[in-house]
């Protein structure tokens, strides 16, 4: 079986809602909630500029929403990796692994309209 790691995020009330109805439209359901976020992180790491997309995440305020999400150990192995790609190159930014999980969510609100219902 699978071994997964907790871990919570804060999220701003506004993105925390948009993300509830995303997930929804997407055809997960509100159980689906990890599998989003972890679809979300797994693409966000492709990207070539994804340090550059933590270090803006770190500007937000207002975290008043507590998001508690499963990840797989071998995908929390990889962020604590991007972790420290992230730290070499923002060696002053605090809370890199929130910032990096709120970062990939953002960018999938941004980035993906599609739904699994339409695949």
């Amino acid at each position: 079986m699978d071994t997964k790691v907790m871990t919570s995020i804060k999220l701003q009330k506004n993105l925390h809602r948009r993300l509830q109805r995303r997930i929804i439209e997407d055809g997960y359901g509100m159980r689906g909630k990890s599998k989003w976020i972890i679809e979300s992180i797994e693409s966000f790491l492709k990207l070539t500029d994804y340090p550059t997309l933590v270090d803006i995440a770190e500007n937000m305020n207002q975290l008043s929403d507590m998001v508690s999400i499963r990840i797989p150990e071998e995908l929390m192995i990889r962020i604590e990796k991007a972790i420290v790609y992230v730290r070499k190159q923002f060696p002053t930014l605090e809370g890199v692994q929130s910032n990096l999980i709120r970062a990939s969510i953002i960018q999938r609100l941004l980035r993906e309209p599609t739904s699994v219902t339409e695949v």
